[in-house]
């Protein structure tokens, strides 16, 4: 990389370091905090958006028409910042190698390279680097050349689709269940962990469908609710639910909150940072307003959860959208957000984001999940080890409260905190976790409190006998 590239990579991201642990050297704390002012980076920067007005682009139908879906929409915005090599990179990962098809709002490409960069090989080189991009568009070589995929990844690694107890209703934990009412979000994540059913089909993943009808499908899932009390806890998620019409989310909320054994419910948007224009409209705050008030008369703990994996995406508009949920009765607006390597698998990336969030959007940093095992996904992928090196090394910085947990979801088990781990075979990168209590597919197995279930980390994390004996497990 020339010094220029590296000169506009460093200043489009200065917190995307890809090492695992602070640099120690001399007597300076590890990490140093200085408050940043959030700024909302200028749109018109890229040729395809230069006459775009502050009105458009805070209106929620603007940004949902202008999402960029394709190679030639991408080059449309971009102009000639970006070489032509790029977008074969691009191209070659969407026809062999993406999980995902293509949907990046408007707002969440504009945090990409935010400070901006020359044209050209300066610009191309920042943009590869950028930890936004790296997760919202992957490129080809992006991925492993070997290992692209772990041998035990698989499409729904985390087995939500086989406890479906309704079409869209997992019933994973005891108390909570977890709520798909529909299959699209209005933006797609390279590292979706439902990539089996969210979204349109890739050349490599054919997706599942939703075959009933909203209405059926909701009615099933007040039904089942209704005659299970021992559930207490609904996560209302997707996709997302920023793509419900409002109408339709309210209305399922409301007979939720008619049930007298629901105590929480959490909404689940990566909207509220990928599209927060959607959450400032006039009839979404007012609708949520209704639904915050009703809970709270009925003691029902209302909650969004959002999904920000770097400082970059935190934005005024963001905190806006947050600050606005809060004040019109949202109880809490947490964040969880996904460790990926490239992207926030730093301690200092991920301090940087968490002061962000809490200081300056007041987004409750809640939990950071180890990227899970699905196809395709191991380029981004941690080691157990060295998640709990980062857990490590961000405590005392932020407010207990404000602390994140780190977490493996481990396949069978659920969350796990990843120093629960009760064998770790480091060489081979097996780690073992147990559990207690049974899922929905689990109440005819006796030994399901007492058996260890296994978690895998990277093969190309290991050391080189690691790698050779996976390699010859694939022989």
């Amino acid at each position: 990389m020339s010094s220029e590239a590296e000169s506009a990579v460093e200043a489009a991201s200065p917190s995307s370091r890809l090492t695992l642990t602070p640099d120690r050297a001399g007597g300076a704390q590890p990490y140093e905090y200085r408050r940043v002012e959030l700024v909302e980076p200028d749109w018109t920067r890229f040729p395809g958006w230069r006459h775009i007005t502050a009105t458009q682009w805070e209106n929620a139908q603007w940004q949902r028409v202008n999402c960029v879906k394709n190679v030639k929409q991408l080059r449309a915005v971009m102009g000639d910042l970006l070489d032509e090599r790029f977008y074969a990179d691009l191209e070659a990962d969407m026809q062999h190698t993406a999980t995902m098809s293509m949907l990046l709002p408007p707002q969440m490409l504009n945090t990409m390279v935010p400070a901006g960069a020359p044209g050209g090989a300066a610009y191309t080189e920042a943009f590869y680097a950028d930890p936004v991009r790296r997760y919202m568009l992957p490129v080809a070589s992006d991925r492993l050349p070997e290992w692209t995929s772990h041998p035990h990844a698989t499409r729904d690694s985390l087995h939500e689709h086989d406890m479906w107890v309704a079409e869209g209703l997992t019933h994973r934990y005891p108390t909570k269940v977890l709520a798909e009412l529909l299959s699209t979000c209005p933006q797609y994540c390279g590292h979706c962990t439902r990539m089996d059913l969210v979204g349109n089909s890739t050349p490599a993943v054919a997706k599942l469908k939703l075959e009933l009808k909203p209405v059926d499908r909701y009615d099933a899932h007040i039904a089942y609710l209704k005659n299970h009390p021992g559930v207490r806890d609904v996560v209302v998620s997707g996709g997302d639910v920023a793509n419900v019409p409002w109408k339709q989310l309210e209305a399922y909320l409301m007979r939720l909150l008619e049930i007298e054994t629901i105590r929480d419910i959490r909404l689940a948007t990566k909207a509220l940072m990928g599209l927060p224009q959607h959450w400032l409209q006039a009839d979404v705050v007012e609708g949520v307003e209704r639904v915050a008030r009703t809970a709270r008369r009925r003691g029902v703990n209302l909650a969004i959860h959002t999904h920000v994996n770097h400082v970059n995406s935190i934005t005024p508009i963001v905190a806006r959208a947050a600050r606005t949920m809060l004040e019109v009765g949202v109880r809490d607006v947490r964040n969880q957000g996904v460790l990926m390597r490239g992207v926030n698998a730093h301690s200092h990336d991920l301090l940087d984001l968490c002061f962000a969030l809490q200081g300056e959007a007041n987004i409750l940093p809640y939990y950071f999940y180890m990227c899970d095992m699905i196809p395709n996904a191991e380029h981004w992928r941690v080691a157990v080890w060295q998640a709990q090196q980062l857990q490590h090394d961000i405590m005392g910085y932020l407010p207990g409260y404000a602390t994140p947990r780190i977490v493996c979801d481990v396949p069978f088990v659920g969350k796990r905190w990843v120093h629960m781990v009760t064998e770790y075979d480091r060489d081979h990168g097996i780690s073992y976790w147990t559990k207690n209590y049974r899922t929905s597919i689990e109440a005819t197995e006796a030994d399901a409190l007492t058996k260890r279930y296994a978690y895998y980390d990277p093969i190309d994390t290991l050391p080189e006998s690691g790698r050779r004996w996976w390699a010859k497990q694939e022989d």
